[in-house]
Parts: C-alpha cells; structure tokens; sequence
C-alpha cells in the first residue's frame, strides 16, 4: 500500500468515527493560521488518546508538549468534572495559541498550562506535591525523551498509563548507527521502557495521513 492509500483509509476511519467538531477542528484552523508546525496528533490518534484515558478513568493528567492544545482538548475532555490536566509547553507562540485553543473549548478551568522547558518545570511540579498522575503522555522533543521517561516514572504510581508519540519515525528507529538526535533520543527512550521493571510496555506502529510512526505504552505495574 502506497501514502495514498493509508491517507484515504485515515480519512475513511475520520469520517466514520470522528465526526466534525467546532472546538476542535478550529484548534487546527488557529494552529495553521498562527505557522505552528503540523505535529499534532490526527483526529484518530486524538480520539484514541481519549478513549484511553476514559478507559484508565484517569482523574489526573500530565502532557508533556501542548504544541496549539490539539491533543490537550481530547484528553480534558476524557476527565471527569473534578479531574484536572497539567500540558507542559517551552514555545510562548505556541502556548498562547493553545490558551485561546483551550478557552475556545470551554476548558480553561480544567487545564493548567504551565510555560517553559519541561525539564525545567517537572522539578517545580514534584516540589509542588503534584501527582501521581493517573495518565503520562509525552508528546514533546525527541532527544529529551529518556529524561521525560524517568520524570514519569517519578510523578506515577502502580496503574499510571504513560503513551508516547513518535516512536518509530517512519522505521529510522531501527537504525542504530544513527547519528541523529531525534533518532537517537527515540531509541534511547525505547530500550528505557524495554528494560523498565517497573513497566509493562508495548510499541506500535502506525499509518496514516500523518505517514508512519508509532506509540508507545506502558502501564506502571509497581509503585516507583
């Protein structure tokens, strides 16, 4: 199957179980209108990323990387009314795109947007009492992924869900000669979760309009 065909499949998928959505589909019109790079999840992986977190019955929230609010909007919305989400954005463009976003959906009193580099912010979060999190998502630069694992592991307990994004980069994960920090971040990160005890982790590959990548997943089996 070429691009085409996975792009036209995506679609299929979109139009059947991810119907329009005024909040949503404007989060992507303001992220393109403002020049932010095309990284969001796509509207499957968003619906994906909600469903898990109501399927875990996640209460508490961390995503490291907000981009314009994209996936930050599905995951709120997967909380119940006292749940609470804490994004995690280093870009001030971005999150102010992701602020208006996040207002625009009705979900300024649910999400705490805290700005600046992440491994800046998740000691002051730690400091802070904050966590553990019922639900990690990482969703942010490459290299740092190892480091954004370990905080995870920190700020979870036995049952946290963390999910990861990118993990596959179109197959240059398994080149390990890489000289490439994205890669090696990624692979790094992989052979982390890999040899994590106190986890039980899955990487999955996927296609789509998006091209092919990947997640990862892991459900913390024994308090850190």
């Amino acid at each position: 199957m070429t691009y085409e065909d996975w792009s036209s499949v995506d679609r299929y998928i979109t139009g059947l179980f991810v119907p329009p959505d005024p909040a949503l589909d404007a989060a992507i019109e303001a992220m393109a209108a403002a020049g932010l790079p095309p990284h969001n999840v796509s509207p499957n992986e968003g619906k994906l990323l909600h469903l898990l977190a109501r399927l875990r019955g996640a209460r508490s929230i961390l995503e490291i990387g907000t981009l314009g609010g994209y996936s930050t909007i599905w995951l709120a919305r997967a909380l119940p009314p006292d749940g609470r989400l804490i994004t995690l954005e280093a870009d001030p463009k971005h999150a102010e795109v992701a602020r208006a976003n996040i207002a625009r959906a009705g979900l300024s009193g649910v999400v705490d947007l805290r700005l600046g580099p992440a491994l800046a912010t998740l000691p002051q979060l730690a400091a802070e009492g904050r966590g553990p999190f019922d639900l990690i998502f990482i969703d942010a630069d490459k290299p740092s992924y190892p480091d954004y694992l370990a905080w995870a592991l920190k700020l979870s307990r036995r049952g946290t869900l963390i999910l990861a994004d990118n993990v596959v980069m179109e197959g240059a994960v398994i080149d390990a000669a890489s000289s490439d920090p994205i890669v090696r971040g990624i692979r790094r990160f992989n052979a982390l979760l890999a040899a994590e005890p106190r986890v039980s982790a899955i990487a999955v590959q996927t296609v789509g309009r998006k091209g092919y990548d990947g997640f990862a997943m892991a459900i913390v089996t024994a308090d850190p």
